[in-house]
């Protein structure tokens, strides 16, 4: 056999020599290693949302839009908002800044509130995409998005829920001070109920969603809403949304409409509505009649015509509340 050769005596290594530098734990927790790679995930998405924050703050901000430039044009102004005046404008921004303090953001410092809010508007009032916003008011897409839901989330639940559900529907005493002349001959109204529908993406996930979301009536997928409103044209009740195929007459037991109204209250509705078995002790409705006949006879069409001249305020209510189709 061959000798050994020299130097090559102490070469033999023992399994001391073999451990690695650093040792590792003997047992490894998994879930940790997971919960600090996502803890840099968010540490590195923050950095980098900070970076483009300071990047943007070097550009001159130029927008084509603005609040400064709309508010001396009424028709644009209203076009946009949604409001009649800037007076309405003001009132509701200093009423959202009072009750619930408007905290700013790296993404909003190059915004006054009073943009901040004019975006939200036009997002409700025409469902501009966000990237649309973003070329009009030189933005972001993540800024716009930031924004827009921030705005939603205050004003639903300061507007909503804070005025409309807690104060509840006014009494028809309160509608007697500003009641219009078509609603002369229905001293006792206190409310008129309709329904409308909100066209819906058709749900991919499950058959009986697209079953239940189906509108006959509108031959396409629909969310429904109740809205109820008072004679002077006010909307005073707005019920959650619906499945598209829910009647009427469910939606109006399910949101307990009527269990605001008292006796002697009248519900104004569309003949759609057969609410004369689920009405209150004391509350009357004027519901159109339906034609039993070949033809409706003198009176009926004398009572079809009054409560039409009446609900006309409903629909037009329901035209400038469609903006409801745009918030979660």
């Amino acid at each position: 056999m061959a000798s050994m050769e020299p130097g090559m005596a102490g070469a033999t290594s023992t399994n001391d020599d073999l451990a690695p530098a650093c040792e590792l734990p003997a047992v490894y927790d998994v879930s940790d290693l997971r919960q600090q790679l996502q803890q840099q995930h968010s540490e590195l998405a923050e950095l980098n949302s900070q970076f483009l924050s300071m990047e943007s703050d070097t550009v001159p901000h130029h927008s084509s839009i603005s609040y400064q430039l709309l508010k001396d044009n009424k028709s644009q102004f209203s076009h946009h908002t949604g409001f009649p005046d800037t007076a309405t404008f003001t009132c509701v921004l200093d009423f959202a800044s009072r009750f619930s303090p408007l905290v700013p953001s790296r993404k909003t410092t190059l915004l006054s509130t009073e943009d901040q809010l004019l975006i939200t508007l036009m997002k409700l009032g025409h469902n501009f995409t966000h990237k649309h916003l973003a070329l009009l008011f030189n933005l972001g897409t993540a800024t716009i998005t930031y924004i827009t839901s921030k705005w939603i989330d205050l004003l639903h639940e300061l507007l909503f829920v804070g005025i409309m559900h807690a104060g509840g529907i006014p009494s028809r005493q309160k509608n007697l001070g500003s009641m219009p002349k078509a609603f002369e001959s229905f001293q006792g109204a206190r409310i008129t109920l309709d329904c409308t529908e909100i066209q819906c993406a058709v749900p991919r996930g499950s058959m009986c969603d697209q079953s239940a979301t189906f509108s006959h009536y509108k031959q396409r997928n629909t969310f429904k809403a109740l809205l109820g409103v008072a004679p002077n044209g006010t909307i005073t009740f707005v019920s959650e949304l619906y499945p598209g195929s829910t009647s009427d007459k469910q939606i109006v037991v399910h949101s307990k409409v009527l269990d605001q109204m008292v006796p002697g209250d009248l519900v104004l509705a569309d003949k759609g509505f057969l609410l004369h078995d689920i009405l209150p002790q004391g509350v009357s409705a004027s519901i159109p009649p339906f034609l039993t006949t070949q033809q409706f006879t003198k009176e009926q069409v004398a009572e079809t015509t009054r409560i039409a001249r009446a609900c006309i305020h409903l629909e037009y209510a329901i035209q400038d509340s469609k903006f409801i189709r745009y918030c979660h």
